[in-house]
């Protein structure tokens, strides 16, 4: 798999060559394509000079830097790849930070960090053991997509996950939304319902029950459509009526939920949802998909 990035991992005079490859992706969303709906064409777009409003070919598409209101520098890509910084080809780890500490709101985009080379595996395993025995997290920098940023590595089974962080001035202040929050006191009989209904949902943090219901509904609903089997949906969910008695609300739901029977280890919640819904027609994860789910055309975005 081809990496997202190359360069050294470098800590004080030990440094080894590493890939950074992409954790996550979202090639298997669904996703659609702009299209002529009178002939069913997929559409392009055109680039359009804004003064003399004539369509401009890819060869003579460019960046520029607006000096003054209508003025731009052209800046050819030659220009910015020469512009390197230590950090171009280099992670230089800064310093060492405890995990907790590192505010959430910051987290970006995550990456797998993996030795480059077979000669490089050593030293990359001293640096990822070493942060393992000590519980801490690397801080260094990196320049991606033209940016210089702060990215997080931290031991993550044989290798490394990094993440990178965003800049303080990327994070909102959390003031601008709760500051007007008022400082309540609430009865401890409401916090004990409301606690017992927290305990009832307790469960396992376990990803592979994660579904996105709503795409679900679209395959299913694109399916229909393309054997023209479309039916009228109506709604299998009540809209929340707004609580007017907080207390009565509480022990009503302590109440159902002590009615509802479940399985071993399972959250009431995670039982009420799968009675609830209905998955014949709807593909799973970890199975393999059918006939019909694989004769739907289903476009990706290129990788």
């Amino acid at each position: 798999m081809r990496p997202y990035w190359n360069g050294y991992l470098k800590l004080a005079l030990v440094s080894c060559p590493i890939a950074l490859h992409a954790a996550c992706s979202t090639a298997e969303r669904i996703c659609f394509r702009q299209i002529n709906k009178a002939t069913g064409n997929r559409l392009r777009q055109q680039l359009i000079d804004e003064e003399t409003r004539e369509p401009v070919g890819p060869e003579h598409k460019g960046r520029g830097y607006e000096v003054v209101k209508g003025r731009y520098l052209v800046v050819e890509d030659e220009e910015l790849e020469a512009i390197e910084i230590e950090s171009t080809h280099v992670i230089e780890i800064d310093s060492f930070v405890p995990r907790q500490q590192i505010d959430q709101r910051f987290f970006d985009t995550p990456y797998y960090v993996a030795p480059d080379e077979p000669v490089a595996q050593e030293g990359f395993a001293v640096i990822r053991e070493a942060m393992r025995q000590k519980s801490m997290v690397a801080l260094g920098r990196l320049v991606l997509s033209k940016r210089e940023r702060v990215i997080a590595l931290e031991p993550y089974g044989k290798g490394l996950l990094g993440t990178t962080l965003r800049y303080l001035y990327e994070v909102r202040d959390a003031k601008d939304y709760f500051g007007d929050l008022p400082e309540l006191a609430l009865a401890p009989d409401m916090l004990a319902l409301a606690a017992q209904i927290l305990e009832s949902k307790v469960a396992d943090f376990d990803p592979h029950a994660f579904r996105d219901r709503y795409e679900e509904a679209l395959l299913a609903h694109l399916k229909a459509k393309q054997v023209g089997t479309v039916q009228e949906r109506n709604p299998t969910f009540a809209t929340p009526r707004r609580v007017i008695n907080l207390m009565d609300a509480l022990r009503r739901s302590v109440s159902e939920d002590k009615r509802q029977p479940r399985r071993a280890g399972e959250p009431r919640s995670l039982q009420r949802a799968n009675r609830r819904e209905c998955h014949a027609a709807m593909p799973t994860a970890g199975r393999p998909p059918s006939a019909a789910e694989s004769s739907l055309d289903r476009a990706r975005p290129s990788k």
